[in-house]
């Protein structure tokens, strides 16, 4: 995770679903409540300060996706944090863990270690997960399409597309993160992960972009439609 506690107990009890504890007040909801208040100011405050040209609908808009359920769960999945969950018995399968029960260990996580260690630890966590995310949705809002600027410089520069592979994928059915990685002219570029696959086709594209040096350089690059 990044963080050492100071009093494991936080930890212990953020990993405990409410299955498996004494009593519900032993459970990791007490610590989700505290979590999702800190994600939500953390995000906000990420938003104010990284983007001043956003106006309040729109920042409202890209926190709703940022701290949404099925973003907090991807990011529990994609860490391994939900494979750490005490369960009970009858939701012992690690591989198909609910959406709503990964969502509130990510968020109890962020509820102990602020418990344990003040906001700015707390602040670093999330930012270190979730920052890609805000950086994708804020993209989103503002129509950038990073799949067609990357297949722009490659047929200009390169004359060949980019050609997307899938690596992985985790999760159950109902809430999947796919992992993505562009090839292009026999180079394999850095992954990228998404809620779906055409989420991380994006994030893949966008981690070739950055491997190529471009993204300064097409800050002020037209929208384009994707392909």
């Amino acid at each position: 995770m990044g963080y050492r506690f100071s009093d494991p107990s936080l930890l212990f009890q953020a990993l405990t679903h409410a299955s498996v504890a004494s009593t519900r007040l032993a459970s990791n909801e007490r610590l989700e409540f505290l979590g999702d208040a800190v994600l939500g100011l953390v995000v906000c405050q990420e938003l104010y300060e990284q983007h001043a040209e956003f106006q309040e609908g729109e920042m409202t808009k890209i926190k709703s996706v940022v701290v949404s359920r099925r973003t907090c769960a991807c990011v529990a999945d994609e860490t391994g944090i939900g494979q750490l969950l005490r369960l009970g018995k009858g939701m012992s399968r690690a591989d198909d863990v609910p959406m709503s029960v990964l969502a509130a260990v990510f968020e109890a996580i962020i509820g102990a270690i602020y418990l344990d260690g003040g906001l700015a630890p707390a602040a670093a966590f999330i930012l270190r997960h979730l920052r890609s995310y805000i950086a994708e949705t804020s993209a989103d809002q503002h129509g950038r399409n990073y799949k067609a600027l990357l297949q722009q410089h490659l047929q200009q520069a390169r004359s060949t597309r980019p050609d997307y592979k899938l690596l992985d994928e985790k999760g159950p059915d109902h809430s999947k993160c796919f992992e993505v990685a562009v090839s292009a002219g026999g180079r394999l570029f850095p992954s990228g992960w998404g809620r779906n696959k055409k989420e991380a086709e994006q994030r893949a594209a966008r981690e070739a972009l950055r491997e190529l040096g471009l993204l300064g350089d097409l800050a002020g690059a037209a929208d384009l439609e994707e392909p």
